[in-house]
């Protein structure tokens, strides 16, 4: 994965090429964390096109993968840049491109060639496995097209300028000054010139909510599956290492791959063991778990801990990467880590990012009314994933330029685990199905990897509740981010933050902070239509929150806030939103 900003169609052409190069060099620099081992840039003959490409070195990590790539034909060079993980780039070489001399082993380079072949089809996208925000130009014609990932792992924005030019940059930051507008690239959608449309070519069958799956789940398959998916991700010439918290999600990425590995190709160092890394508060859940994970696997293992301060103190860093004051208490620890894995010298992690929202994993879902309300909220998920969890392990890895996969958000394994019948997701602290474990979150996930023979781990982990990720990582760090809040917020800040912020006005004063750091990064009048609005329980879409009336008018992300399920939610204080417009603090 790498950095890329383009500026296609612009006015003005030779007369202001020199001034366009030099203010793109500027622009995409806001991007070189994403891509610290290279910078190259392409400027059309005509002056009226740029792509500036920020490289981080992966897949063929020669000059043969130096990006923007180009094809020279006698009426003109197609053009073209990817932030991309293309799995079955050597698939199709091997078959739609047989024969055909691409100059390079990177699986960035297929595309071009492809386009070649056969043209900008919904096709073309729909036959690569993997991730990718992607530029085409063709200097025979003037045409442009881009396009996103199924889920939007990589990361993508566009805007426009004054001239009506169309710009795109991996991150909002390198947008703001040049273009008038801004927006996010939607996942799974391509944007062609010649109709100034954006177009859907990712349309599975269950990305419709009145697809409602009856087909009942078959754990082999889906099993399976998930293990195809972790191999396809140890593809990498660089060092490749994996997330662990201790919990579900990530442990069994981690044992997948050190169990599978072997299969893997080119997989880098099959043959030396694995490098796992956990981080939290001392003495918090998630080091506890890891720590038993990693002896269990065998794993080289690296503990990290950090300070409720040291997380304070990355605030204003950490929301400048990730471009959002959403998912920031997740994002502190998971930003902090990944410092110190990159300085490590790896440049590549696998994650758990999208079982919850999958399998309905997120513990506000015991409370929903019906299967068929359960499969639309995970459909509901898995669609915005692109602004919540997929952002911030996105971003904040590549704040150091570290890349992180996400085996869960496979495109195959997505078809076979959208569709199973949302009653065999749905959990039941009341039921024990296989007569011992209680129908926890995630139970069919956790039975397909349950084999008392060769156990992919430890039972006490295999049935953990689920803890989220800021919770996890110890509460007295989401405790204390508030109590932070509570204290420099002041009573008069928060009396105007109607006036401060009359579009969406923060309701507790944790939010009034992230917000102001935001805005502070983030002035383009378009840039905070692109965080995500409503009110959420638990991680839940705003929509859930008529499943009970308690959650009515409350925004509260910790999953401690389900009281009634989550073990350490006793004590736990849920407050009204309405408290904090009485001017209680937390």
């Amino acid at each position: 994965m790498c950095g890329i900003l383009a500026a296609l169609g612009l006015a003005g052409g030779q007369a202001d090429a020199e001034k366009n190069r030099r203010d793109i060099l500027c622009m995409s620099h806001l991007l070189k964390h994403r891509g610290p081992d290279q910078r190259s840039i392409y400027q059309a003959p005509d002056g009226r096109a740029f792509i500036s490409f920020e490289r981080l070195m992966i897949v063929d990590p020669t000059d043969t993968g130096r990006q923007p790539f180009q094809i020279p034909t006698p009426e003109g060079n197609i053009t073209w840049a990817l932030n991309s993980e293309i799995y079955n780039h050597q698939q199709l070489r091997d078959t739609k491109l047989a024969g055909v001399d691409l100059h390079s082993r990177s699986d960035s380079a297929i595309i071009g060639y492809l386009y070649q072949k056969y043209g900008d089809t919904n096709e073309l996208w729909n036959s690569l496995d993997g991730i990718f925000a992607c530029v085409i130009w063709d200097e025979r014609t003037g045409y442009f097209c881009a396009a996103r990932d199924p889920i939007g792992i990589c990361s993508l924005y566009w805007g426009r300028g004054t001239d009506g030019s169309v710009w795109f940059a991996s991150e909002m930051k390198a947008l703001q000054s040049r273009c008038e507008s801004i927006d996010i690239f939607p996942p799974g959608h391509v944007y062609r010139s010649s109709t100034g449309k954006l177009e859907r070519w990712f349309s599975p069958d269950w990305i419709d909510l009145n697809h409602i799956p009856t087909q009942h789940v078959d754990l082999p398959v889906l099993k399976q599956t998930f293990i195809d998916a972790v191999v396809k991700r140890l593809m990498s010439d660089a060092p490749l290492a994996m997330l662990l918290s201790g919990g579900l999600d990530s442990s069994l990425v981690a044992s997948v791959a050190v169990r599978h590995i072997k299969e893997a190709k080119n997989a880098f160092d099959p043959d030396h063991k694995l490098h796992t890394y956990s981080i939290g508060i001392k003495g918090s859940p998630d080091l506890v778990a890891a720590r038993k994970v990693a002896d269990f696997l065998g794993t080289i293992h690296h503990e990290f801990t950090f300070t409720v301060e040291e997380g304070i103190d990355a605030l204003y860093d950490l929301i400048w990467h990730i471009e959002s004051y959403e998912q920031v208490r997740a994002a502190v620890p998971m930003y902090l880590l990944s410092q110190r894995i990159k300085a490590m010298g790896m440049k590549v992690v696998l994650s758990g990012e999208g079982a919850d929202e999958i399998f309905g994993g997120y513990l506000y879902f015991h409370k929903a009314p019906s299967a068929e309300e359960y499969h639309k909220e995970c459909v509901r998920l898995v669609t915005r994933l692109h602004q919540w969890d997929v952002l911030r392990a996105n971003k904040a890895p590549f704040a150091f330029g570290l890349e992180t996969r996400v085996p869960f958000l496979d495109k195959q394994f997505l078809q076979v685990a959208m569709n199973i019948n949302a009653a065999d997701k749905m959990p039941n602290l009341s039921e024990k199905p296989d007569g011992v474990h209680p129908k926890l979150e995630k139970y069919i996930l956790r039975k397909a990897f349950d084999d008392p023979e060769q156990p992919y781990l430890p039972d006490e982990v295999l049935f953990r509740q689920k803890e989220q990720f800021s919770d996890g990582v110890g509460y007295d760090w989401v405790d204390g981010l508030k109590e932070y809040a509570a204290k420099v917020v002041t009573d008069e800040m928060w009396e105007s933050r109607f006036e401060r912020f009359p579009q969406h006005p923060p309701r507790t004063r944790e939010y009034f902070l992230l917000r102001s750091i935001f805005e502070t990064h983030f002035p383009h009048k378009d840039a905070l239509k692109t965080v995500p609005q409503g009110l959420s329980i638990a991680c839940s879409t705003p929509e859930a929150l008529k499943w009970d009336p308690e959650w009515e008018n409350m925004h509260e992300i910790s999953g401690r806030a389900i009281k009634a399920v989550h073990e350490a939610g006793a004590d736990f204080k849920l407050e009204k939103a309405q408290a904090e417009a009485n001017g209680v603090a937390h």
